[in-house]
């Protein structure tokens, strides 16, 4: 069935396109996330444990909406782990990092998602898409209060 959402094809192809590169540095955020849940040590492993928790859960919820995106967009998303890590900057780290590399790392792996989240609304803007700028902005937002509240208990 064709779409009539009021954009063009291409729109829809830069905004589905842009939204793969958000979806991508949120799954590896949200895998970086999950294992320093799992491996944290130390006197703070009570804080971090929690803090990372709460943080994988949200990246979780926000890896359906913004694939749900791509497929109202008319475009499939990446369907495997591999497909979505193709699109990311935040890369895996090589053993496990202390605490407090952890939380630097998960800090610079939330400005990497506003990044990708700010270069959307560029594209989301150009091709008259609010609804995609408005998920762009929810994601950038959510980012840079992650990022500053990890910078914080640093």
């Amino acid at each position: 069935m064709s779409i009539d959402i009021g954009l063009s094809d291409a729109a829809r192809q830069q905004s589905a396109d842009a939204m793969k590169v958000l979806l991508g540095e949120t799954y590896a955020l949200y895998v970086k996330t999950h294992g320093y849940h799992w491996n944290v040590t130390g006197p703070r492993f009570n804080e971090l444990h929690g803090m990372f928790m709460t943080q994988y859960n949200e990246l979780w919820l926000a890896l359906d909406l913004i694939a749900e995106r791509i497929r109202a967009l008319g475009h499939f998303a990446p369907g495997s782990s591999a497909e979505m890590l193709e699109h990311a900057t935040i890369k895996p780290d090589k053993g496990v990092p202390n605490a407090a590399e952890m939380v630097k790392n998960l800090a610079a792996g939330h400005e990497a998602v506003s990044k990708a989240a700010k270069a959307g609304i560029k594209i989301g803007e150009k091709t008259h898409d609010p609804v995609s700028v408005d998920l762009f902005t929810q994601r950038a937002q959510i980012a840079e209060k992650t990022a500053w509240m990890l910078r914080a208990s640093a």
